[in-house]
């Protein structure tokens, strides 16, 4: 007897209902989660500009779920300074990106993003500071403005291949196994990735 070959194609069935059973799994949770959003706040003092700035709902439920089980998000956070010209394109004047890592700790109990503590858990990401200098003196009136985008995410290949290995030894209990395949397949409905942008207008104090 073949029990290899029994045994992939045991798999192979097995993918082919989970990918049968994305469309039930849409239907039920559609509508139910808050659009992500980033909201942002940022000052000029002299050359020097500050921006602070916070995602808010990234975190969707079914994504919190597998970050319990122990899967980590990486976090891609892209901010713009824009200097706003009349009658033609905004300039792009400087640019940072950062790469954090979004985490749950089932021992301390506690949500961290980069190591840093998260008092009120994933629903808000209050993302690191991020300052410029320029090269002089803004003059004149034309308006400036920061930029940011977010993007989470989750569930990638290697960890992907890491929730087949769970799903098919066998060793969860029939509850497990369902809310790991769900939750596996909700990600993948969000093609595996949860982002948001936001814009805000530099002030001086």
């Amino acid at each position: 007897m073949n029990t290899r070959g029994s045994r992939k194609n045991t798999v192979g069935k097995g993918l082919f209902g989970v990918g049968l059973a994305v469309v039930g799994l849409l239907a039920t949770s559609a509508g139910a989660e808050e659009a992500p959003r980033v909201d942002c706040v940022a000052t000029r003092a002299g050359r020097r500009v500050v921006a602070r700035s916070e995602a808010l709902g990234l975190v969707a439920p079914e994504l919190e779920r597998l970050m319990r089980l122990g899967l980590a998000g990486r976090l891609e956070v892209e901010l713009t300074l824009l200097r706003h010209r009349p009658w033609w394109f905004a300039e792009r004047v400087e640019t940072a990106r950062l790469t954090l890592v979004l985490a749950y700790s089932a021992r301390e109990q506690r949500w961290a993003l980069d190591g840093r503590a998260l008092a009120a858990g994933p629903g808000v990401l209050e993302l690191e500071r991020v300052a410029w200098t320029l090269t002089e003196e803004p003059t004149g009136e034309s308006p400036w403005s920061v930029e940011v985008s977010v993007r989470l995410q989750v569930v990638t290949p290697a960890s992907l291949g890491r929730m087949a290995r769970w799903l098919t030894q066998g060793e969860q209990t029939e509850e497990e196994r369902s809310a790991l395949t769900r939750g596996l397949l909700l990600s993948l409905a969000e093609d595996l990735t949860r982002g948001a942008q936001g814009r805000c207008t530099v002030t001086v104090p």
